[in-house]
């Protein structure tokens, strides 16, 4: 096997035959001559966090749009918990809790009354909505900001109502693009416990830039550099060629990357998934 990639189900967390909540096959999304994706496929199956890595400008905020259906793929398909996001958009948003980087609220609203209307919007009502507030409020630690305006609450805070208003519609698919933005230690090692509880029945794609965060949450973690996959394999394994080629996490990944910088930069190739 190649030393530098693992693809495919064989370099996640062993799910059996279960079906893949998140399923991205062969992807590809240009702006303009720029190939921002190029030709990426990975699979997410119940249980698993799969850590999402890559330079500022690698492509995995526009993989996120595109999993969110904000976007849509230039080729290649995408499936959230079986539905197409191109073909039946509707019934994958439903499935996807999704937590953009730059985290939009309405800054005039309650928290409580901001976390009532995305739940409204998801289709909830009477009890069902009292129920996922109940549970989002506590989740995520707001009690002690439901009455205070958002534009009220710190950063960290903000970065919690967007996570909650990402989940209040009890999701099977969760994409979150650098969630722990803002968040103290101490907030960030409750956020880890926080997914491991979420993940059972569950797939979660987390983003980030910074690899020791991701080995510390994660089981597995997918890495891609100018639009393309560069690795797919667990972060045990990861660690492991680290320590053997006496490297940090941060330094191998670094060497995962050398290929993809060391190529012509989003460049358009024809069809035939990555080489």
């Amino acid at each position: 096997m190649n030393d530098t990639l693992q693809t495919g189900a064989s370099a996640g967390t062993d799910q059996g035959a279960a079906r893949p909540l998140l399923d991205i096959r062969d992807v590809v999304k240009r702006y303009g001559a720029t190939l921002a994706v190029d030709h990426v496929s990975f699979a997410l199956r119940p249980g698993e966090i799969v850590g999402f890595v890559g330079p500022n400008g690698a492509g995995k905020s526009t993989l996120l749009k595109l999993v969110s259906t904000y976007l849509e793929p230039d080729e290649g398909e995408i499936e959230l918990a079986g539905h197409d996001v191109v073909k039946d958009p509707v019934a994958a948003r439903a499935e996807l809790g999704y937590l953009a980087e730059h985290n939009a609220l309405f800054d005039g609203m309650r928290v409580v009354r901001y976390l009532e209307f995305v739940g409204r919007a998801r289709g909830l009502s009477g009890g069902e909505l009292a129920a996922r507030l109940d549970w989002t409020i506590g989740a995520c630690a707001l009690q002690a900001v439901t009455k205070k305006r958002v534009h009220e609450c710190s950063k960290g805070y903000r970065q919690r109502i967007g996570l909650a208003a990402a989940l209040i519609h009890d999701p099977r698919v969760i994409a979150l693009d650098e969630p722990t933005h803002g968040l103290d230690p101490v907030q960030m090692a409750a956020f880890r416990d926080f997914l491991r509880s979420l993940a059972p029945g569950r797939a979660i794609l987390f983003s980030s830039h910074i690899v020791g965060e991701v080995c510390d949450t994660c089981e597995r973690v997918v890495a891609i550099h100018k639009g393309r996959l560069v690795a797919d394999l667990p972060v045990a394994e990861l660690a492991r060629r680290a320590k053997r080629d006496g490297r940090t996490l941060d330094g191998e990944l670094l060497r995962l990357l050398e290929p993809a910088a060391a190529a012509t930069p989003n460049e358009p190739r024809s069809g035939g998934a990555p080489r």
